[in-house]
């Protein structure tokens, strides 16, 4: 079923003549492979073997049927097409069609929302629908969660008039002996001005430090990585929001 969401038909009528017609081509090309996860792959190949020793090509009508309905669908989008669909809706969500448009190459958004369309309406019909939609949930997870805790830190930065100077931070025990409130601080308010959810933000990040002038002579912040100032924030927002890691 797969092909027929990927790069095919919309309609049905094409069903009872597929298999015929992938028997005879086969049949032209090579014997059946064998398969390691089907029980009893030998009984299995000799099987299907028999189908495509025994198949027929498509008459001529059944070829002009084949053709006609093969125009009316998605015959233009290729298995790369595919995968770079369900990477984006992992990515953005499966309602943010102009952002996955942009990651499917050489598609408009028209063509992709009409893709899109037909793929949830029949995207059950494919074999391993359970794996793409759980990769697509984990991805819509994180969309969740970023967006909860865009909210959670505006409303934080939002009660202090000059979050720069006033923000506090609660560490209980969590508090390291390196780093202080000052520059944990700067970190979060800086975060949150660029976009915590931004590409390349801790990039930035590291770029502010290296160029506030409140640390132009701690050259242990300055010589730190992107890396490194993504697992500190990670670790402050620990202090600001207790259900950080939940």
């Amino acid at each position: 079923m797969d092909d027929k969401i990927m790069g095919s038909h919309k309609s049905k009528g094409l069903t009872s003549h597929l298999p015929e017609d992938h028997c005879y081509l086969t049949k032209e090309i090579l014997a059946v492979p064998r398969n390691p996860e089907i029980p009893n792959p030998a009984i299995a190949q000799r099987e299907e073997q028999k189908k495509i020793d025994g198949a027929e090509p498509l008459t001529p009508q059944e070829t002009e049927e084949k053709d006609k309905l093969l125009t009316q669908g998605f015959t233009n989008w290729t298995k790369r097409d595919f995968n770079q669909f369900i990477k984006a809706n992992e990515k953005y969500g499966r309602d943010d069609i102009d952002n996955i448009a942009r990651e499917v190459e050489g598609k408009s958004p028209e063509e992709v929302m009409e893709y899109s369309a037909v793929f949830w309406e029949r995207c059950n019909e494919l074999q391993d629908i359970e794996k793409i939609m759980a990769q697509i949930e984990r991805g819509e997870a994180r969309i969740q969660r970023r967006i909860s805790i865009k909210k959670a830190l505006d409303a934080k930065i939002a009660r202090y008039k000059a979050p720069f100077h006033q923000l506090r931070i609660q560490y209980g025990t969590s508090k390291g002996k390196n780093y202080t409130e000052e520059e944990d601080r700067f970190l979060i308010c800086m975060l949150h001005k660029m976009g915590f959810d931004r590409e390349n933000v801790y990039e930035e990040l590291r770029q502010c430090v290296r160029n506030a002038p409140q640390f132009r002579f701690d050259w242990f912040i300055k010589s730190r990585t992107a890396m490194f100032f993504q697992l500190l924030t990670l670790l402050v927002m620990l202090s600001l929001f207790s259900w950080f890691l939940l």
